[in-house]
């Protein structure tokens, strides 16, 4: 049997790791984001597991939303905003001036903190809206595949199946929200965002949403922002925790980790002041 080199078993060793290593569907590095001259979020790195569900916590207005929407190129879309650093999806640069952030939005989709079904439209063309915007040409049989599909995948088909031509606003709260994901998986992104989905619902419709990221990580890799904590220690797999040093000062990334570490045995002092309530 040959022996190894150093430097061979070395290079093996790291071979290992990084094949044991979960597997990153988006990596940021060094990312600063702007509006106008003011740096609102600063210097963030950050790894987002596949089909993982990582939750976002920090204080109001410590900038969780700011860095959400900048993962799919939707913050540059507010006047004066701009983004410097890397955000790669999949191993590409999505601020790379050659990618068409349409393109993007269409690979890392975003269901927003109130619920926004189109008014006009029923619930089946709510569900379709993206399709039929991506490709004038599918055929309608199958749009009725891909409409079910949705529906069931956002938990929501057996109650709205016989009434899918009436308007999306006629529906609850909760169920309004889960239309929104159901017209957001449609379009078959690899990425979920998810800006406090939970926050105008219910009790009964919180848990129907965070029941639904457990299903939908199986397909989907989830970022989701949250100022609930116990929604947060329930839905995520990871938590990445925000904060603030002062007023007028950059929201930047303080630790990230295994949600259960982070809200039982977190490194950073202002971390377990913030889960723990003394804080925010």
């Amino acid at each position: 049997m040959a022996t190894r080199t150093p430097s061979e078993q070395t290079q093996n060793e790291e071979n290992q790791q990084m094949a044991a290593a979960p597997q990153a569907c988006i990596e940021v590095s060094d990312l600063n984001l702007y509006y106008g001259s003011f740096l609102a979020v600063q210097d963030v790195n950050m790894r987002i597991e596949r089909n993982k569900a990582t939750a976002l916590i920090g204080a109001s207005g410590c900038g969780k939303s700011t860095f959400l929407r900048s993962l799919n190129r939707m913050h540059e879309l507010v006047p004066g905003a701009r983004a410097e650093g890397h955000v790669t999806l999949e191993g590409d640069d999505i601020y790379a001036a050659s990618i068409d952030p349409v393109s993007i939005r269409r690979k890392v989709g975003m269901v927003f903190q109130a619920p926004n079904p189109f008014p006009t439209m029923s619930i089946y063309d709510n569900v379709a809206a993206g399709l039929k915007l991506n490709s004038s040409r599918i055929k309608k049989s199958d749009l009725d595949v891909i409409v079910e599909r949705s529906l069931r995948g956002a938990n929501l088909w057996e109650e709205v199946q016989g009434r899918l031509g009436k308007s999306g606003s006629g529906l609850s709260g909760g169920q309004q929200q889960r239309l929104c994901i159901a017209r957001a998986i449609a379009v078959e992104p690899e990425v979920l965002l998810m800006d406090e989905p939970a926050s105008a619902l219910d009790p009964i419709s919180t848990l129907a949403i965070e029941d639904l990221v457990q299903q939908l990580k199986r397909n989907y890799t989830i970022v989701i922002v949250t100022h609930n904590m116990q929604q947060a220690s329930r839905a995520s797999d990871i938590t990445g925790f925000f904060n603030i040093d002062a007023a007028g000062q950059p929201c930047h990334l303080v630790e990230m980790g295994p949600t259960e570490m982070m809200f039982t045995n977190p490194e950073n002092k202002a971390t377990e002041d913030y889960v723990s309530g003394r804080f925010g």
